[in-house]
């Protein structure tokens, strides 16, 4: 959530006057007296040391406990591995990387000085850029190439601009999505919520991002939503568990790319959709940017489906799983705060009087980061160092941080496997620490770093969305994909 803007909205403080100032989000840790080691691990004999790991990744083992094992092996949390895809359909990509699965060492991705972005948003394996329409979106650009200021100062404006309906347009959709699933409820005692939601959040992206409304086309207002999932996973497919049956997952999903062609008719049609009902929004990307018509509408398309709908498809049945499975009596403090704090009428400013709110949204952030792994290829040779070592990483090392084990740091996080919801409430020093934005959560983006333009609007998002809920109810029952039962609102906010 997987292309998002800090602090663009009205009240919310920015740390920097000009989205374009130069800045990177976090300097790596400075050299210390820490012995250098050898990294550890290997890639092993070539096709069968990467397909060794392929398989564990995907099948014997699946990515966490693939981490975890190494970790433990070789007593170190940085080491050599091979991470997929890879053979034999996949010749052109190198699996190596150097795996970083620390606070300290985790944090050299995010030093624009020691690192290049070019081309390794999900590791070596780039998607076709026919997916994009010949472009490489933002997303793919290192902050030294041209376009990528450009590109991510639109970003940026694009969510100045959105601040003005954010709030109205996310509670106007979150009615209606809650609408639906009280209506499930009742008919049948539960109620699958993933469908919904999407819809919700396509319908409100588009408005907000594009300036669109859906449903000036039944087509797209109907089946939007499932376009972009559909374009978004054949992208991904290489790079991620599934859990169906093996071996078919490895022989179908994870053997080869999946060929654009077969979702080219319906991003054609939703590049149709935002140049006819976008125009406002397209202009501007030309006459005050730069760019030309392809190059605003493609990154658009990649902004609303990979970054902002895609994300948010991660981000939000965690967060909904986090509070509605809780047996600590979590709900009621949550009730209690938003009744006596948000008032009647959310906005960005009402909910940054919800510190427990924040916290859980942070929370969710670190055991569930929306983007699990992150890269990095190193432009120069550096010495990379964790908490107890120091390594040598040469230029042209691809660094890699599973970002579930990363935020698991027990030399950061204390009891890191549990889910504490006061976590950020007790001390906000760990902000520093928390990095699903692609840099810490008290960084700063800019067009010289490659942090979400948005971090801050998707946890204020987040913390409007648990507001909602909880000024139309007093507690929620479900999981991750279906709510079980709700009890209406006794008391309203004040």
């Amino acid at each position: 959530m997987s292309a998002f803007m800090m602090s663009i909205t009205p009240g919310i403080p920015s740390s920097s006057s000009s989205s374009s100032q130069s800045q990177t989000v976090t300097s790596a840790p400075a050299p210390t007296s820490l012995p250098v080691r050898t990294i550890p691990g290997a890639y092993g004999w070539p096709l069968l040391g990467p397909i060794s790991d392929r398989l564990d990744y995907f099948w014997f083992q699946g990515p966490e406990t693939f981490f975890k094992k190494r970790t433990e092996k070789y007593k170190s949390t940085v080491f050599r591995t091979n991470v997929p895809p890879t053979f034999p359909l996949f010749l052109g990509v190198n699996p190596n990387v150097v795996a970083v699965l620390d606070c300290k060492s985790f944090s050299h991705l995010f030093d624009m000085d020691l690192v290049d972005k070019k081309n390794c948003l999900v590791g070596d394996f780039m998607p076709s850029v026919k997916f994009t329409g010949d472009l490489r979106t933002c997303a793919y650009l290192d902050t030294s190439e041209p376009k990528h200021a450009q590109i991510k100062n639109f970003a940026m404006d694009i969510l100045k601009q959105s601040s003005k309906v954010w709030v109205p347009e996310l509670t106007a959709n979150l009615c209606t999505l809650w609408d639906t699933i009280d209506a499930d409820v009742t008919k049948d005692g539960s109620a699958s919520y993933l469908i919904p939601l999407q819809k919700c959040m396509f319908k409100f992206l588009t408005k907000c991002l594009v300036g669109a409304d859906v449903s000036n086309s039944p087509k797209i207002a109907e089946s939007g939503y499932a376009m972009l999932d559909r374009w978004l996973a054949l992208q991904l497919l290489p790079t991620v568990k599934i859990g169906v049956l093996q071996p078919l997952e490895e022989i179908f999903l994870h053997s080869f790319a999946y060929p654009s062609f077969l979702v080219s008719g319906d991003y054609n049609k939703l590049y149709k959709f935002i140049e006819e009902h976008g125009k406002e929004v397209v202009n501007r990307g030309q006459t005050e940017f730069g760019l030309s018509k392809e190059e605003v509408i493609h990154n658009l398309l990649f902004v609303l489906g990979f970054n902002a709908f895609g994300g948010f498809s991660v981000f939000f049945p965690s967060l909904v799983n986090a509070i509605a499975s809780d047996t600590t009596g979590l709900q009621q403090r949550i009730v209690k705060e938003v009744r006596e704090n948000a008032g009647s009428t959310l906005s960005f400013e009402s909910v940054k009087d919800l510190p427990l709110v924040q916290s859980v949204v942070y929370e969710t952030l670190r055991l569930n980061p929306p983007v699990p792994l992150q890269f990095a290829r190193a432009r120069k040779d550096f010495q990379l160092s964790s908490h107890d070592s120091a390594f040598d990483i040469k230029k042209g090392e691809l660094l890699c941080g599973f970002q579930k084990q990363v935020m698991r740091d027990e030399n950061i996080f204390d009891d890191p496997e549990t889910f504490k919801p006061d976590r950020f409430l007790e001390n906000k020093e760990l902000l520093n620490h928390l990095y699903w934005s692609n840099g810490p959560q008290t960084g700063s983006p800019s067009t010289s770093n490659k942090q979400c333009a948005g971090k801050d609007i998707v946890t204020l998002t987040a913390c409007l969305f648990v507001a909602h809920v909880f000024q139309r109810y007093d507690s929620i029952t479900g999981t991750s994909s279906s709510i079980t039962a709700v009890e209406k609102a006794k008391q309203k906010a004040v």
